[in-house]
């Protein structure tokens, strides 16, 4: 059974970096968490390495604009690894083909567009209508669209034509403030559910923890596995992730499992233990609220 800890300080000794999830964690999507950027800061002043490992969609430049914005202060982590860098790098390698539908807010992530200096010969993208395209490329709803089921129309048409999609952000919710709104990854997983065939590159699946391990290794630190603590508040992604990495987890179960698992300033045990059994995840470490 995972181990309920009162702070971050309580095991931060035994891990000399950490792969930190955003949302839920160290932000709500409208502000910064205090505790949690004040534990963040006390771990990185003894020593620690934070990699911030992010389900965004954005660039790294792009998460790194919406921490200022949400008031997440630079000396709370090292660096970025984002599924948003990850998933644009398969693009720009041709994943989905040269002719693309994007579907999400241009406005909010048109910079998944922007060239990525380190790819050395990178497909010439070209943004079509659906009936054009060669592939598809999700970073999320469209700002007139309230569920995800509203794409069913176009999934059938791209089905039918054998297009693939690529995730750029695999989580099926988030918590923006009060607010719980659908993600890319609720899209794929419906396209999925149709026939159709996603790629993912964020949590849980492999690449971004390729990314993460880079960004900790341009940092100059050479951590093993066994060595990193990988924090979150999705079973499916964050822990689910960590877990098939061998990597050790804490779970903050006061995020997008608040209500399951009962949790005030700690979680219920009863609870955590049975919404754990349902999901079939076992983290190493929980507790309510990053601190």
């Amino acid at each position: 059974m995972t181990q309920i800890i009162q702070s971050l300080d309580e095991i931060q000794s035994q891990y000399p970096a950490m792969f930190v999830d955003l949302w839920g964690c160290v932000h709500d999507g409208v502000r910064a968490l205090p505790d949690a950027v004040a534990a963040l800061q006390a771990y990185r002043k003894s020593g620690g390495v934070v990699v911030l490992v992010t389900n965004s969609p954005k660039p790294r430049a792009g998460v790194e604009r919406q921490l200022t914005a949400v008031g997440v202060p630079d000396d709370a982590w090292d660096a970025i690894a984002s599924s948003g860098d990850s998933a644009r790098a398969a693009m720009f390698e041709g994943v989905v083909g040269k002719k693309v539908w994007f579907m999400g807010d241009w406005e909010r992530d048109g910079g998944f567009f922007d060239p990525m200096q380190v790819i050395s010969d990178p497909v010439a993208i070209e943004r079509v209508p659906l009936e054009e395209a060669e592939g598809i490329v999700c970073s999320g709803l469209f700002p007139d669209q309230s569920k995800p089921e509203e794409s069913r129309p176009q999934f059938l048409y791209a089905k039918q034509k054998g297009l693939k999609l690529l995730c750029a952000n695999p989580d099926i919710v988030v918590d923006r403030g009060d607010t719980r709104e659908w993600c890319a990854g609720a899209l794929a997983q419906l396209y999925t559910e149709m026939g159709g065939e996603s790629f993912y590159f964020g949590k849980p699946h492999p690449p971004i923890y390729d990314l993460a391990r880079r960004r900790l290794a341009a940092l100059g630190r050479d951590v093993e596995t066994g060595s990193i603590l990988a924090i979150g508040d999705g079973v499916q992604t964050d822990i689910l992730g960590a877990m098939g990495e061998g990597i050790d987890s804490l779970f903050i179960s006061g995020g997008l499992a608040l209500k399951e698992t009962n949790t005030t300033h700690q979680p219920d045990e009863t609870a955590l233990r049975s919404y754990l059994e349902k999901e079939k995840v076992e983290p190493t470490f929980t507790i309510g609220a990053l601190r």
